[in-house]
């Protein structure tokens, strides 16, 4: 192992890092908003809403990101709309994240028991405000392990932007295996700066879910 190879490289996979990090966080972000406003649609069953929410979730869950990158990337410009690589990064991590973000949610919703509704409903809450003060939290909760294992595949769907000639952490990688061909030293930073983003998460994400099982035991007790 070359350690001074690695050493000497360690800012150029830092920076690639935040790169990944920044474009993957608004990809996220960005996935919840589409993925709640698609899971409420198909959980109150309005017919053209569910219709669309249904085909936008079997689209995007059943092609690869690749694909979509592809598509955005190379076969939009052939009509005419060209847009940055950064901007298609965003769009196609929103696009497949969605998809996953909406089931998350819509059984999260689905699992509120009926009566909660009714409870509201009889208190006087309208049906926006008895999913606003009444449901939303009780269905984040629940859905929130799948939420947060999305958040995890998401981050790792990163690895494939390099295609759109994305400084990110395999093209980095990609790159100086390349140009030096030390392939164990660029494939061991990748690794563990992947770890060093993913493993928090992942460790954040155990602990909540523990933390959850721990509270609704304690409710239901």
């Amino acid at each position: 192992m070359d350690w001074i190879f690695i050493f000497k490289h360690l800012p150029m996979y830092g920076d690639a890092a935040l790169l990944t990090l920044g474009i993957g966080a608004l990809g996220i972000i960005l996935s919840l908003a589409v993925g709640l406003a698609l899971g409420q649609a198909l959980y109150f069953k309005i017919p053209v809403l569910r219709g669309i929410a249904a085909a936008y979730i079997e689209l995007s869950r059943n092609t690869p990101l690749l694909v979509q990158l592809f598509f955005l990337y190379f076969g939009l410009p052939k009509i005419g709309l060209v847009m940055p690589s950064k901007v298609c990064a965003v769009i196609g991590l929103t696009f497949l994240g969605g998809g996953y973000m909406a089931e998350a949610f819509r059984s999260g919703f689905e699992a509120v028991e009926p009566i909660q509704y009714e409870s509201a409903w009889c208190l006087g809450f309208t049906r926006l405000g008895a999913m606003r003060h009444v449901i939303f939290a009780q269905a984040f909760t629940m859905s929130l392990p799948a939420v947060l294992a999305n958040i995890i595949f998401l981050i790792k769907e990163t690895s494939v932007f390099s295609v759109l000639a994305l400084a990110d952490l395999m093209y980095v990688a990609k790159d100086l295996i390349g140009l030096y061909y030390n392939t164990n030293e660029a494939l061991f930073l990748l690794v563990c700066f992947y770890l060093v983003i993913l493993l928090p998460i992942s460790l954040s994400a155990s602990w909540l879910e523990r933390r959850l099982r721990h509270v609704g035991f304690q409710c239901a007790a």
